[in-house]
């Protein structure tokens, strides 16, 4: 069994756990979990399977306080996504500082400095629980962290995505929209007849670029600055010579604090409702998918604790950032587990070169147990 950091890191970017949901034939999460149950026995450390979906497992393990103390959740996934591209993506390569591989930055690293922060939680004799949540899934639908929080609560979470050592107190959440318009086929010769789904939806294009526009008018948030809106996918037609009966659009719409999927949803609809005062304009409008946006107050106590652990650790307060993208945090908070983002520095999540950097990662482990240590004593 690996004992030291790096090695423990190496080990897990070795073990393929690409998403099934993204790639198929993708090995999921099955062979990492069971290597990471193994691994917490082998420290006489407790550790369970969830199994969210045939062959979706997550890990939930826990060190138990002696009484009286605060509970804290330490969270990270276990899935990565796709290697197309990449040269040897699971032989793990040191260089520089550096260790390179898929999920070495998306989030292994992170994992890894959970994993040896328990077993600092089990030498630390402390009076409130430690737990790991080491999820399936957040890749695609986050099926491992809805699943594990029907089992599992705490006074606090770290979600240990990379940050760069920088404490993250929010992030966008998204919502995804399916529009479809309906024409009228005909041969391209009779425009008497036919009715051109793809130009109303031109129509739609036009509307929801004109709302994307007035997003960068509103108030921004102060770490995420705006919402935003895209045109992701288009298809419609059958034949350059005939009118298309039927477009489809996918719309994205990335969302801030305090924004919510219904809102965004009553700005589509409106914007369609205008168009529909023409009569031969016809469309239909639905989500497909919608994530919250996560934030924590600055000032709230699991917050201080890390922003008090890492200037320890580095010498220095680190920044209080928000993040665009998403993640896991939001499905914790919105179980009413105060959260926040703490991991290390690297790059390349999702490309075709991944790294991260081994002494952030050291410092995310020494941050988390210096964290630990303060807030479930």
């Amino acid at each position: 069994m690996p004992e030291t950091l790096t090695d423990l890191l190496a080990a897990l970017v070795r073990l393929e756990s690409t998403n099934p949901a993204l790639v198929a034939g993708g090995a999921g999460e099955g062979p990492i979990a069971h290597f990471i149950a193994d691994w917490l026995a082998a420290h006489d450390i407790p550790a369970e399977l969830d199994e969210a979906a045939p062959g979706r497992f997550s890990v939930i393990a826990t060190v138990k306080g002696s009484g009286g103390g605060r509970s804290l959740l330490l969270n990270a996934h276990l899935d990565t996504v796709g290697t197309e591209g990449m040269t040897a993506p699971f032989d793990p390569v040191v260089r520089d500082g550096r260790l390179y591989g898929r999920g070495s930055y998306d989030m292994k690293s992170g994992l890894a400095a959970c994993l040896m922060a328990l077993l600092d939680a089990k030498a630390a004799r402390l009076r409130g629980d430690v737990i790991l949540a080491a999820v399936a899934d957040e890749e695609h639908a986050s099926l491992g962290v809805r699943s594990v929080l029907q089992r599992v609560t705490a006074d606090a979470a770290i979600v240990t995505e990379p940050t760069e050592l920088n404490v993250s107190v929010a992030h966008k959440g998204f919502t995804w929209h399916e529009i479809t318009t309906h024409g009228r086929a005909a041969h391209g010769s009779r425009p008497d007849l036919g009715v051109d789904a793809i130009a109303h939806m031109g129509r739609v294009l036009v509307g929801l670029e004109t709302l994307g526009q007035a997003l960068t008018t509103r108030e921004p948030h102060p770490l995420l600055g705006h919402g935003s809106l895209h045109a992701s996918l288009i298809t419609g037609g059958q034949e350059l010579s005939s009118y298309p009966d039927r477009c489809t659009l996918q719309v994205e719409r990335r969302t801030l604090p305090g924004e919510t999927p219904e809102a965004v949803t009553q700005e589509i609809e409106a914007l369609l409702t205008k168009l529909r005062t023409d009569p031969a304009f016809r469309a239909e409008h639905r989500v497909t998918l919608a994530r919250e946006p996560f934030g924590i107050a600055p000032d709230a106590p699991i917050v201080q604790a890390v922003r008090q652990a890492a200037e320890q650790v580095l010498g220095a307060a680190p920044p209080t950032i928000g993040q665009t993208f998403w993640m896991d945090a939001a499905f914790l908070a919105a179980a009413g587990i105060p959260t926040v983002v703490f991991g290390p520095r690297g790059a390349g999540a999702h490309a075709t070169e991944e790294w991260v950097d081994l002494t952030s990662t050291e410092q995310c482990r020494q941050t988390l147990t210096a964290t630990l240590r303060a807030f479930c004593a």
